[in-house]
């Protein structure tokens, strides 16, 4: 039976699962409750890239983290899950992965009202994850989804129908025999031996290529800083205007900014990835997706 009253919150540790069983999962979800109000999949930029027409066919908002780290993407996915339970409270919050490690997640969220059902990979779940959830569905993945490549295996029959080439070459045989007539224009090219200096001003802007790693190292360690930041700070990933001042209190305590520091200082290294408002005497900042 259909329960259309609840609000429900799917989210998915894209490292963890196949496709498939994301979508089966989803399937399984409207027919249960009619909808799945906030869908959110934690991946990397790779995956973004890669899998973007699943993601938007899903209707699959991708939260990417850039951090680097074995376990960055489900962090990601754990301190935005609170964040949800706190700010959408969701009645039911649906989580497909197989991963053990969100069972202290599964309790939280469960100590703030939310009905947890989850969803995983047969085969790759243990039984001490199952047990953790109000309800769980383990799903098989179906691995033939792959199989319509060896239609391109009809190009044979078209090579069969080329066959008859050969007989344009024995065409092609008196052309050869007039060939000798035309090789005295062949002198004709010794002549661009002179136009060999002509490359040489292009080889003029190959050491200039030895300054790029400069800037890419200082993007790098911008970039650190700024999943450093995200991670931290989480509800910012998502484009909300967050507290300046509560923000720079979390900032301190971790280490980013200095305690004597103003607030904006880490906000304003990165103009091109924070804005602050209003412009003078700032009160709030958000990322700037």
């Amino acid at each position: 039976m259909t329960d259309t009253n609840k609000k429900v919150a799917f989210l998915v540790d894209f490292d963890n699962v196949a496709t498939d069983v994301i979508e089966q999962a989803l399937n399984a979800v409207f027919k249960d409750y009619g909808a799945a109000h906030i869908r959110r999949a934690y991946c990397n930029a790779e995956q973004a890239l890669r899998e973007q027409s699943f993601l938007k066919r899903l209707g699959l908002r991708a939260i990417v983290n850039l951090a680097i780290g074995k376990n960055s993407t489900d962090i990601a996915l754990a301190a935005d899950a609170m964040d949800l339970a706190i700010t959408e409270k969701p009645d039911v919050i649906v989580l497909v992965s197989s991963d053990s490690d969100f069972a202290p997640l599964v309790l939280r969220l469960r100590e703030k009202g939310c009905w947890l059902r989850g969803f995983g990979q047969h085969g790759k779940t243990g039984d001490g994850v199952i047990q953790i959830y109000d309800q769980f569905n383990e799903l098989a993945h179906d691995s033939g989804r792959s199989a319509p490549k060896p239609a391109p295996k009809r190009e044979p029959a078209r090579k069969a129908a080329a066959a008859p080439k050969p007989a344009a070459k024995k065409a092609a045989a008196p052309a050869k025999a007039a060939a000798p007539a035309l090789k005295p224009a062949a002198p004709v090219p010794e002549a661009k031996p002179a136009a060999v200096p002509a490359p040489r001003p292009v080889a003029a802007p190959v050491p200039k290529l030895a300054a790029a790693p400069v800037p890419v190292d200082a993007s790098v360690a911008a970039a650190k800083e700024i999943n450093a930041v995200l991670a931290l700070l989480p509800r910012l990933a998502d484009g909300q205007w967050h507290d300046l001042g509560a923000a720079a209190k979390v900032l301190k305590e971790a280490g980013l900014l200095a305690k004597s520091a103003p607030s904006t200082k880490l906000f304003r290294k990165h103009p091109h990835a924070f804005e602050l408002q209003p412009a003078k005497q700032p009160n709030q900042v958000r990322f700037a997706t």
